[in-house]
C-alpha cells in the first residue's frame, strides 16, 4: 500500500484509489457528529469537495486529492463515524477510479507529509 497526502490533510491509497482524512484532520476537528457521503459515480475533478463532515467544533468540506470517478462508498460510516478514526482499510470514505496518475506525483509521501506537519507547529 503506498498512501500520498495532500496539504489539506486527505490521503490517497496509490493503488486501491481509497481516500480518506488523516489524524490530523479528525484531531482538529474533534467528535465527529455527522458525515454528508456522496454517491457512487459522480466525477471530481481534483481539490473538488465531495463530503463534509460536521464536529462539535465546525463543519469541514474533504477533497479529492485527485481527479478520478467515485466508484465505491464507504456506507459503514454512516453508522459509525469512530470508523474514520481507525487505520486505513476501515477509515476510508471514498474509492476513485483515478483519472490521471500524474495528480499523484503533486501529493506527499509519508516523510514529506510529517515534515509539512512539523511546520505547522
Amino acid at each position: 500500500m503506498t498512501v500520498k497526502y495532500t496539504k489539506d490533510h486527505e490521503w490517497i491509497d496509490t493503488t486501491s484509489g481509497k481516500t480518506g482524512i488523516t489524524d490530523y484532520a479528525r484531531d482538529a476537528l474533534g467528535d465527529l457528529v455527522f458525515l454528508d457521503l456522496p454517491k457512487a459515480g459522480r466525477i471530481l475533478k481534483r481539490k473538488e469537495y465531495y463530503a463534509v463532515v460536521e464536529s462539535v467544533k465546525a463543519a469541514s468540506e474533504i477533497y479529492a486529492p485527485v481527479a478520478g470517478e467515485i466508484v465505491a462508498v464507504n456506507d459503514n460510516l454512516a453508522n459509525s463515524l469512530d470508523d474514520l478514526k481507525e487505520d486505513l482499510d476501515k477509515g476510508w470514505i471514498v474509492q476513485l477510479k483515478i483519472a490521471d496518475a500524474g495528480d499523484l506525483n503533486d501529493l506527499m509521501d509519508k516523510a514529506a507529509y510529517d515534515a509539512y506537519l512539523r511546520t505547522l507547529g
